[in-house]
């Protein structure tokens, strides 16, 4: 993927013309983590702009056509600490010199020479340097520890050749010796007088001086120097802290004539980082802002060179880095970073007019970006994905904290209420995701079985994501922007799929087929679901369209409760006609065909507890056609297993004694049917369904049908145990 498009490519040349007239023209020592060969920057200065070996060859003999610019040394006398003290009063009214000597020195090597340089370093500035390229610190009175925090722009030619100069003098104005008698405190001040005596009036007192290469500077310095005797007397005179900044002025190229500084810094950060971020192995995603020891080289010679303050450095990186967000998604914690500092050393007035335009176009488009993410975060953030957690996390922090910022509320008049309109784009993108599973997930062929399936998926689909909203989501928004990301997520879907669901049923007629009405029990059961998740919403007493939405149902409830009862009793006849009437084991004297009947009643109590219909009144008549029907598979199974016995016997007739014991084990079958009966009741929970219906269904009316129907069939069961133990004992 190549992003040079992004600028013209004219702009490109120019840009490029910029980095070689960087590179050629740098000054200072190399920092240690940075690269020193500039063949080796221009060969990956190559790469980022994606330029031929002939193309480069040609803009960098014009870059060297270009003229020189004026070099710079920008020194900040800061402090002194513990100089001697000349005065009387054992203090100083120190003052600085300051200057850059640009003769050349002589590099022979001989003993003669090296003496001439000796003496050099120990020349006072006055005596090295012309007086209009001098500069004078002001004089601190009475001190030993002076503070300036002064800074000059000292000019230079030769870099090689060029040597920086500070003396530090104690300031001394003429007085009467009574006015120094009266600031007399100790012998030591009464010698200074005797020597004072001998000076010439207003003579000052020579405190130490600092002599530097410039070529042995890096191109941003700040550190304490010591301060150097011209004799060997007193030679612990003390330091001073200097800071220095290596700097052009009057550069040639085009972009530095016709941009703002902070401008072509951005655009240069913005094309490097952009490569950087192509080569990164691992995607973009992970990319965490950290540069190659190569691109931070030039953007550090570049903003060095340019004078750039740390506050536009980093307005610079921020309207780089946020503008490539918009294009390639990187760890949105380098932004965070930027605009931490700016807010940090944020002063209005520190930008012109158009900066400020620039800034606050800058925040408008990256909240309305990020927020269009949150819109989209099941797709942008995919759990699937490695650090989609981490990444929307400082997603969500970086949107609170531009909200925040005193830059972005006095440049950008109208704020807007984040909270609100992540709100409105999650409402928005929730809805924008379930018209995509819904067309995702619509049947080829329109038919009333396959749109069944696929309601089924689609409301499964849509109780996992309220499933990861609840479990992960949802505590991500609410740390960071006090969201609740599941009731905004519950709320829309619930009714899309109440319309939806409705829809979608009224298409299908009463004549629906098996297949059918199995899809649209599955899709009770998931409505059911999601209905139940409503119990996680803040407000869960809210009404909601799915409240009712066993209604819509009502129709396929005789087809489901045939399904239910046919499936039973095709697993009590295949049952018993494998059952070979032999007992399980020493302890369990019945045979197969009861694990299998046992198993056919628990799947229809589980049908009853899945079902859970919420009207009393037709809740009991679904109870009574269920107790109905397992009573009708009891007497059945009763029928069946008495003539599996008479079969086998048949085929054996030579062997009375096992028939006899077969009559054993249907009797002992039959005995445990009762017992999965009269278990039904409880199975069923009958007590929580009283409660339910209360006043609709009268106690007589369940009397004389729940329980009246049971006991019908318990005591059939006995009549049937009676019967099989006559005939044994007959044979």
């Amino acid at each position: 993927m190549d992003l040079s498009h992004k600028f013209s490519k004219k702009e490109l040349t120019l840009l490029y013309e910029e980095v070689l007239y960087t590179v050629l023209h740098r000054l200072g020592k190399p920092e240690p983590n940075h690269v020193a060969d500039p063949e080796e920057l221009y060969a990956y200065a190559q790469k980022v702009f994606n330029m031929d070996p002939e193309e480069h060859n040609i803009i960098l003999q014009r870059t060297k056509g270009l003229e020189s610019p004026i070099y710079c040394l920008k020194a900040t006398v800061k402090q002194a600490k513990g100089i001697l003290g000349k005065d009387v009063s054992g203090f100083s009214d120190p003052y600085c010199l300051l200057g850059i000597e640009n003769k050349k020195q002589d590099s022979s090597g001989n003993d003669g020479t090296h003496q001439e340089n000796k003496k050099r370093s120990k020349a006072v500035v006055k005596n090295l340097i012309p007086e209009d390229q001098t500069h004078r610190t002001q004089v601190i009175p009475q001190t030993l520890n002076p503070v300036w925090n002064e800074t000059f722009i000292l000019e230079f030619k030769d870099a090689e050749n060029a040597r920086f100069h500070l003396d530090m003098w104690d300031f001394d104005e003429v007085e009467s010796v009574r006015h120094k008698l009266g600031e007399l405190s100790d012998l030591h001040g009464l010698k200074r007088i005797f020597k004072d005596a001998r000076k010439d009036k207003g003579q000052h007192d020579f405190l130490g001086n600092v002599v530097l290469r410039v070529q042995d500077l890096h191109c941003r310095e700040d550190r304490w120097h010591n301060l150097e005797p011209r004799t060997e007397t007193y030679p612990n005179r003390g330091q001073c802290r200097l800071q220095f900044l290596l700097t052009h002025k009057k550069r040639a190229t085009t972009a530095s004539k016709t941009q703002p500084s902070y401008t072509v810094q951005r655009h240069l950060l913005q094309q490097l980082v952009s490569y950087e971020i192509l080569q990164h192995q691992t995607g973009s995603t992970s990319w965490d802002g950290e540069l190659s020891k190569h691109a931070s080289t030039i953007l550090y010679l570049h903003a060095s060179q340019k004078d750039l303050s740390n506050f536009h450095q980093d307005m610079a990186k921020w309207l780089a880095y946020s503008k490539l967000y918009l294009i390639l998604e990187f760890n949105s914690n380098c932004l965070l970073h930027q605009i931490t500092s700016i807010e940090y050393q944020w002063v209005q007035g520190r930008l012109k007019p158009e900066q400020k335009t620039e800034l606050a176009e800058s925040f408008q488009s990256l909240l309305a970006y990020g927020i269009s993410l949150l819109q989209k975060y099941r797709i942008v953030f995919p759990l699937s994905a490695p650090n989609s957690i981490q990444r929307l996390q400082s997603l969500l922090r970086l949107l609170v904290q531009i909200c925040k910022m005193k830059a972005f509320r006095e440049l950008c008049t109208v704020t807007p209420d984040l909270q609100q309109m992540v709100t409105e784009a999650l409402k928005s993108g929730t809805a924008e995701w379930f018209q995509m599973k819904k067309q995702h997930l619509k049947p080829m062929v329109k038919t009333m079985e396959e749109s069944g399936k696929a309601l089924v998926s689609l409301v499964t689909e849509v109780n996992a994501d309220l499933q990861q909203c609840s479990r992960v989501w949802n505590k991500y928004f609410s740390n960071a922007m006090r969201l609740d990301l599941f009731s905004i997520a519950y709320l829309e879907l619930q009714e899309l799929v109440s319309c939806y669901v409705k829809e979608q049923l009224s298409m299908m007629d009463s004549g629906m087929s098996h297949l059918t009405a199995e899809s649209l029990f599955q899709l009770y059961l998931n409505l059911r679901e999601l209905q139940r998740m409503k119990e996680f919403l803040c407000n869960s007493e809210a009404p909601l369209e799915l409240m009712n939405f066993h209604r819509w149902f009502k129709e396929a409830i005789p087809i489901w409760l045939q399904k239910t009862y046919t499936i039973g009793l095709e697993r009590t006849q295949r049952a018993v006609q494998v059952d070979q009437l032999k007992p399980l084991g020493e302890l369990n004297k019945h045979s197969t065909s009861t694990v299998d009947l046992s198993t056919c009643y628990a799947q229809m109590v589980k049908t009853w507890q899945q079902l859970d219909w919420p009207d009393p009144e037709e809740a009991f008549m679904i109870m009574v056609k269920f107790v109905e029907d397992m009573c009708r598979i009891a007497l059945l199974y009763c029928r069946l297993i008495k003539a599996r016995a008479e079969e086998l016997s048949s085929s054996s007739q030579h062997e009375e004694g096992e028939a006899a014991n077969r009559l054993c084990v249907v009797v002992n079958n039959i005995e445990q049917l009762r017992m999965i009966i009269l278990k039904l009741p409880s199975q069923l929970d009958w007590a929580r369904l009283k409660r339910q219906i209360g006043d609709v269904v009268a106690p007589e009316q369940i009397q004389n049908t729940l329980h009246h129907q049971l006991q019908s069939t318990v005591d059939c069961l006995n009549h049937e145990i009676r019967g099989v133990v006559q005939t044994l004992a007959t044979k």
